[in-house]
């Protein structure tokens, strides 16, 4: 049997707010297993599935860039918030977004092309930099949209610059409509974005693990009900539609106009656009999503910096 550490309590009731008693017993039952036991306190009524784990910040810049039917976000990581403040940084991430439209959007690609005014390329600017600013700095993600015809919208939150910002949105809709007219509609969809954080454009596009994990909390959080089999599958269908309708761009209540979901709102919009059209993809960057951080004692510090133990 595995042994419950106190860390490994703390690192639970962090990720489910549950209580330390029930973030034990949920481990002690899950063996160990991280994953497990926070589905264990889900259905047990005591987590809620939106984990704080993969929130964790680092600093830096998100930024965004666009041109005739493409857009990019690019993140380059810093050591500070002092330095995503400079404004030799922030021309730095403004640069890279700019040279990152002329590639194929691959992270290789980005940091080998030239950049402008230089003769030297990406990567090695971002050293030079590390150097000039004496901070540690590392382009972490480029992500890129296109479409055949129609637009792709950017939308930076809370920019601190033009086009920089620590959370990016873009959003591709394909049409033969005004240009403008979806430029703005797709402004919304990527302020909606932000606001929301979507698993995915469609049903089809969850990851089917994902799908099955829901599928099982629901249907033990049914079966404590004491109902038959026949009506724990209704109720778990029932509450996979729920599960859909909060996750799932196109099935989401608009922010800009609760009273349509995303879907329908770009239909009744044919008419601002002249012509249907449709949402191909979207993606939401937000500054060190997923970045483990250390986490630092600091009277643990401060007692080992004086030679206590």
């Amino acid at each position: 049997m595995t042994t419950i550490s106190a860390s490994m309590v703390k690192d639970l009731r962090e990720k489910t707010g549950a209580g330390m008693m029930d973030c034990k017993t949920a481990l002690a039952a899950t063996d160990g297993d991280m994953e497990a036991a926070i589905d264990w306190l889900r259905a047990k009524g005591i987590a809620k599935a939106d984990k704080k784990s993969g929130r964790t910040a680092a600093e830096g810049l998100v930024g965004a860039a666009s041109a005739e039917n493409k857009a990019v976000l690019v993140e380059v990581n810093s050591e500070t918030d002092f330095v995503a403040r400079n404004d030799a940084f922030q021309t730095l991430v403004r640069n890279v977004a700019g040279v990152a439209l002329t590639t194929d959007g691959t992270l290789d690609a980005v940091a080998a092309a030239a950049y402008p005014g230089s003769e030297k390329n990406v990567s090695d600017t971002i050293k030079d930099t590390i150097a000039t600013i004496g901070e540690n700095m590392s382009l972490r993600r480029v992500t890129q949209l296109s479409v055949s015809n129609g637009v792709v919208a950017t939308y930076i939150h809370n920019q601190v610059a033009e086009g920089l910002g620590k959370l990016g949105v873009l959003v591709a809709i394909e049409s033969e409509g005004d240009k403008a007219a979806l430029t703005a509609f797709g402004r919304q969809v990527a302020m909606h974005v932000a606001a929301t954080n979507p698993l995915a454009l469609t049903d089809g596009e969850i990851d089917a693990t994902t799908v099955e994990r829901e599928k099982a909390v629901f249907s033990e959080q049914a079966r404590q009900s004491g109902k038959p089999e026949s009506i724990i599958e209704k109720m778990v269908e029932g509450r996979m539609r729920k599960f859909y309708e909060e996750v799932v761009l196109l099935k989401q209540n608009f922010v800009i106009n609760p009273d349509l979901t995303v879907e329908k709102a770009l239909e009744a919009g044919a008419k601002d656009f002249g012509a249907s059209a449709k949402i191909v993809g979207f993606v939401r960057v937000a500054l060190g999503e997923g970045i483990e951080r250390e986490q630092s004692d600091f009277a643990a510090d401060v007692a080992a910096a004086a030679g206590k133990k």
